[in-house]
């Protein structure tokens, strides 16, 4: 594939730029929220200085280096899509804790000033008892250098100090280096994680307002309806067999009817989200206005007359005679469901219980937040006692449990490996931080760990790799201390973290692609204990270059070691000893040129051969047949885990196919009438891979329970789940009794095919 001179690679041109903006242009023109529109607003502005740097050779999109004049290790201002805008993101105006240090040190507010006075005696003496204390936050990796430099300086380690100093001060004036303060250290996230923290929960909440069309209803029982009940009594005092208006209304009546109206107007002057009641053609409306032609001493016309007997009469039918039992077993119901307090009432009960919380941190424990309206709660709100938490509250502060992972997994907090994958970095964070010998040192690299998982990944071509956090400089100055602390551990506590971590990715999410967050931290714990088990991370179609690193073939040979001679090698057509002869040339020819090849120039041929001759042209799709190969070759990182990392799921490879294929179901029914299905097609055949997968690790007789088991699942959904299924069922029951696809994946038997999600040519599940 690489010497096809058809191959066009792409440009990362100002096109998807150009498109955002708009979006965002549009957005702060005619959203309906002030607070959308004043985002779409700074989204804008943005994009318009991503184009305005590409357009003046200041940003260098799809290199690891886009900022012209900064090195890699400074955190770039990121935007959707891997666009940098060409800021920092420890640049701009000074921050509140930055002016308030200056104040405190009695220096102008100046950024180099601030990077200077810590360099000073009593400078250090402030960043030493920041780190003693643990009362610093990270918000950007920047902020640890300092405090990384003065813990270098108290070890007598000066030189490194120094040396650190020095690449960092070209940057003193335009770059935040100083910590930000906190009330104390972070809590040690070995056992727990947490998603959200009581803050992000209580700005959730704060955010929340009444449900106007709850409101309303609220008001039409507690108000508007027993209103409407006083003036149809009151009408019914002037009936005779069920015809009002055949008794004289007489003073007395007409003084009632005066004051009702007067009620009338201060109800509607104070309740105003009903609108029926000023409608001429509804019930109460009639009623109403024919009470104030008729205290005004005009007859009502015939036409009106009529109109107020039939609202009489549709009233009572509708719900009978006020003050009969029907009547007013209705109201008292009615009456119960009024006085329900609002979901926005309890909010701000929950507010008031999540007051006394540090904010900063996760929940330990929800359930006393949870609970009933307390008798004292109920005195100092008004709210009645025992009214329960709405599940839409509940769900809020659940979102901020802090516990192991595999508990907030099964609790519904984490609902997605997307999700999971954003909670692991605060576990590697303690992990990786553990092989620091120093107590402090470990707090300062752990702080800076989670804050550079916040670093979102810059658009990159021609395989350039992602900024690692062991590039920053002030983590390069204590590499030593980190190396020493190790000593002959092997790294066992972080094989222990990635194989739970696996393990739980794997069971909780059986037939979902393992997300490029999560793969890259599995990369982390990986070197940490140096496995050599290679982590591919899922490619882009649309600026893929028809290339693949080096560790794409090594990971085909891993899981060749575990696959060959399995149903999955022989369902997908792979020849693993073919790939494991491919490994040791490729590998005998790096070590022979005496450096590391960047490419694997022998797999991405495989991978183009397999995908067939349509990938021999520049186009999404075919680049996503090429992509969808290489994923099936490396299993994308499953065999890894399995053979390499050695997790074992403990509901065990068969319960994991069957649910593999519950999801492939599930997205299956998606595809019927959709417009747009490839995309969910596949989705779908990604799960499918997995079932293979896992089913390729049960013994055969299993295997065959498996595949019945699958053909019941399908014969539980909609005929046309079943019918676009049957050909990826029969194709996997073929090659389990020992049958072979043809060279276009299709067998004469049963119209069998195999499953795969990309083509170039309109695939068959449409």
């Amino acid at each position: 594939m690489n010497d096809n001179a058809e191959q066009q690679p792409p440009v990362a041109g100002p096109s998807y730029p150009e498109g955002q903006l708009a979006k965002a242009f549009v957005t702060a023109l005619t959203h309906a929220d002030a607070g959308a529109r004043r985002r779409a607003e700074v989204r804008g502005q943005r994009w318009r200085e991503v184009l305005a740097g590409m357009a003046a050779g200041r940003l260098s999109v799809g290199s690891r280096t886009p900022v012209v004049g900064l090195p890699p290790w400074v955190t770039p201002e990121v935007m959707r899509g891997g666009f940098a805008t060409g800021t920092a993101s420890a640049s701009g105006p000074l921050q509140t804790h930055e002016t308030e240090a200056a104040r405190r040190f009695g220096v102008p507010a100046e950024r180099r000033v601030l990077f200077a006075y810590c360099l000073t005696e009593p400078g250090l003496a402030w960043l030493w008892a920041r780190l003693d204390s643990g009362g610093y936050e990270i918000g950007v990796p920047e902020e640890a250098a300092l405090l990384t430099m003065a813990w270098l300086v108290r070890q007598g380690e000066t030189g490194a100090a120094l040396d650190l100093v020095a690449e960092l001060e070209p940057f003193a004036d335009r770059l935040r280096f100083l910590p930000r303060p906190a009330d104390g250290p972070v809590p040690d996230a070995d056992a727990a994680v947490h998603r959200h923290t009581v803050s992000d929960a209580v700005d959730t909440l704060i955010r929340r307002r009444p449900n106007a069309a709850v409101e309303t209803q609220r008001e039409a029982l507690a108000v508007w309806q027993p209103f409407g009940d006083e003036l149809l009594v009151h009408w019914l005092r002037t009936a005779r067999d069920g015809h009002v208006l055949e008794l004289a209304p007489d003073a007395g009546w007409l003084a009632r009817g005066e004051v009702l109206l007067g009620r009338y107007r201060l109800l509607a002057a104070e309740h105003t989200l009903c609108t029926k009641h000023r409608d001429p053609k509804e019930n109460l409306g009639i009623l109403r206005g024919s009470l104030e032609e008729v205290v005004a001493g005009r007859p009502l016309e015939a036409r009106r007359l009529g109109l107020l007997r039939h609202a009489v009469q549709s009233m009572m039918r509708r719900r009978g005679l006020p003050g009969s039992a029907a009547h007013l077993a209705l109201r008292r119901c009615q009456a119960e469901q009024a006085a329900l307090p609002s979901h926005h009432a309890l909010a701000q009960l929950m507010l008031r219980r999540l007051a006394v919380l540090p904010l900063e941190t996760g929940i330990t424990d929800v359930a006393p937040l949870l609970g009933p309206v307390a008798e004292e709660e109920s005195r100092e709100t008004g709210l009645p006692a025992g009214a329960v938490v709405p599940a839409t509250i509940g769900q809020v502060v659940e979102s901020a449990l802090s516990a192991p992972l595999g508990t907030l997994v099964e609790r519904g907090v984490v609902p997605s490996a997307e999700v999971m994958a954003e909670l692991v970095p605060q576990l590697v964070a303690a992990t990786t931080a553990r092989a620091y010998g120093d107590e402090t040192l470990r707090g300062v690299m752990a702080a800076n760990y989670r804050a550079f998982r916040n670093r979102r990944s810059l658009l990159l071509l021609n395989l350039e790799r992602q900024v690692r956090v062991e590039e920053l400089p002030w983590v390069r100055a204590v590499s030593g201390q980190r190396a020493a602390a190790l000593g002959a551990s092997g790294g066992e506590g972080a094989l222990s973290v990635l194989r739970q971590l696996g393990e739980l990715a794997v069971q909780a999410f059986p037939g979902t692609l393992l997300p490029n967050p999560l793969v890259r931290e599995f990369g982390v714990l990986e070197r940490q204990c140096d496995l050599g088990a290679p982590f591919v991370e899922e490619l882009a179609a649309d600026i893929f270059m028809g290339t693949f690193s080096p560790k794409f073939l090594k990971a085909a040979r891993v899981a060749g070691e575990l696959l060959g001679g399995t149903l999955y090698e022989r369902y997908y057509g792979i020849d693993y000893a073919a790939i494991r002869n491919l490994a040791i040339v490729e590998t005998g020819e790096a070590l022979t040129r005496s450096y590391d090849a960047r490419t694997s120039p022998g797999f991405a041929r495989l991978c183009a051969e397999r995908a067939g001759p349509a990938s021999r042209s520049w186009s999404v799709a075919a680049n996503g047949t090429v992509i969808e190969q290489a994923q099936i070759l490396t299993t994308h990182n499953l065999a890894t885990l399995v053979n390499r990392v050695g997790i074992a799921p403990r509901p065990g490879w068969a319960d994991l196919a069957r649910r593999c294929f519950v999801t492939v179901c599930r997205l299956t029914a998606r595809v019927h009438r959709n417009p747009r299905p490839l995309g969910t097609i596949k989705d779908a055949a990604y799960a499918w891979r997995h079932l293979v997968f896992h089913l390729s690790l049960c013994p055969p007789e299993e295997q065959q329970l498996v595949i019945t088991a699958l053909r019941e699942e399908a014969a539980r959904h909609p005929a046309h789940v079943a019918t676009r299924l049957a050909p990826a069922l029969a194709g996997l029951a073929l090659v389990a009794e020992g049958g072979t696809f043809g060279s276009d994946g299709t067998a004469d038997a049963g119209g069998a095919r195999r499953f795969v999600g990309w083509s170039t040519q309109g695939h068959w599940m449409r």
